[in-house]
């Protein structure tokens, strides 16, 4: 499994920004995938997780996040609406091979994105 983060770049604040995830390979394993973000010096940040193929639902909101999927075009996407400057970080996408819940470690995630850049200037 491959995956490839983009859509990162520079945002006024209270702008609205969508990530995209690019999956490729033996995406028919997957069973979690998830956003992640972190900023330099602190610790990776769990953002939102989706089932892949075991969740009817295609896309799940929490606060200003929304994580959605298409698997026909094998993507997942991360919509992140009214931005602050604190969400200025690198966001990356992960997947899991096994069912995750929001409590799990990023270690858990057995595949990564190369992350993409959010500035968010005030």
């Amino acid at each position: 499994v491959q995956l490839q983060a983009s859509g990162g770049g520079l945002v006024q604040a209270g702008g609205s920004l969508k990530l995209s995830c690019a999956i490729s390979g033996d995406e028919f394993s997957i069973r979690t995938m998830a956003w992640f973000r972190q900023t330099p010096g602190k610790e990776r940040e769990f953002l939102l997780l989706i089932k892949y193929w075991h969740d009817v639902s295609t896309e799940i909101v929490k606060d200003r996040f929304t994580i959605s999927k298409d698997n026909a075009k094998k993507s997942l996407f991360l919509q992140m609406k009214s931005l602050k400057p604190e969400d200025t970080a690198v966001y990356f996408c992960a997947a899991s091979l096994f069912l995750l819940d929001d409590n799990a470690s990023d270690e858990m995630y057995e595949y990564w994105g190369q992350g993409t850049l959010v500035t968010v200037s005030s």
